[in-house]
């Protein structure tokens, strides 16, 4: 009865943010579980390896260089992923970046930068999906990758934060507008997740510090968020719209 209830066969994937260490394992996933996938975003010398790596295991991806932040560049991404993938019906919205900052110190171009990729890159990527769904008349799924950061707060990362706080806000109001779409939209919300990028700063005192404040006392693996976001991706989810999934180690419910 749950035979390839998390299968993604039939779905072609547009994923930004393809080139990052989560993007990577996203694309992975998507793949493994059968969707066709454009890997989207700047960086198209690391997407071209990835998707080399991922033509080797027999999956049918293809890069689509575009700018999260630049509405035309999102609409010939999406031109460029149709003609060589067939309509997108699977949009995951990972592309992020982050800076260091109290709210009162930040520079505003740094603000600027954080806030562009991650809320407003996700929306103008939403939007644009969304338009050639309703014109198609057809459902589709999109996936924010959010964060608990956008949940509770932490010192010293005050644009993150905000970001993710809305888009969040922006995962519910989307859910409720594209409904009557049959566009389903919800979040993932990682907790702290051990990536290369921040391995050698959680091997530190700080870090360790930060890790016995998770309940079950370990970072996340890439691999934990595999199965919540094939959940949210697939038709397991068929019935789910404007929610938003912590994947914590049950960091949010622990104590101040």
């Amino acid at each position: 009865m749950t035979d390839g209830l998390f299968s993604l066969k039939g779905t072609t994937a547009l994923l930004t943010g393809a080139a990052g260490g989560l993007g990577k394992r996203f694309a992975q996933v998507l793949a493994g579980a059968g969707a066709k996938v454009a890997l989207a975003g700047r960086s198209e010398g690391p997407l071209q390896a990835l998707a080399e790596d991922l033509h080797t295991s027999g999956y049918e991806v293809v890069v689509t260089p575009l700018d999260v932040t630049d509405a035309a560049a999102i609409e010939r991404g999406l031109d460029a992923a149709e003609k060589a993938l067939g309509p997108v019906t699977l949009l995951i919205n990972n592309s992020g970046v982050a800076a260091a900052g109290m709210a009162s110190e930040i520079l505003e171009a740094e603000w600027d930068r954080v806030l562009d990729t991650n809320l407003k890159g996700a929306w103008l990527c939403s939007s644009a999906f969304a338009r050639r769904r309703i014109a198609a008349q057809e459902p589709g799924v999109i996936v924010n990758i959010a964060s608990i950061l956008g949940l509770r707060a932490a010192g010293g990362v005050a644009a993150y934060g905000a970001s993710k706080a809305a888009l969040v806000q922006l995962t519910q109001n989307m859910a409720f507008e594209l409904a009557r779409h049959r566009i389903r939209v919800n979040a993932l919300a990682p907790g702290y997740i051990s990536t290369d990028i921040n391995r050698d700063f959680l091997e530190t005192p700080a870090g360790q510090a930060l890790v016995k404040r998770v309940p079950q006392r370990r970072l996340g693996d890439p691999a934990d968020l595999d199965g919540p976001l094939l959940l949210l991706a697939s038709d397991a989810s068929r019935f789910m719209t404007g929610a938003v999934i912590p994947v914590d180690g049950g960091h949010l419910v622990s104590t101040l």
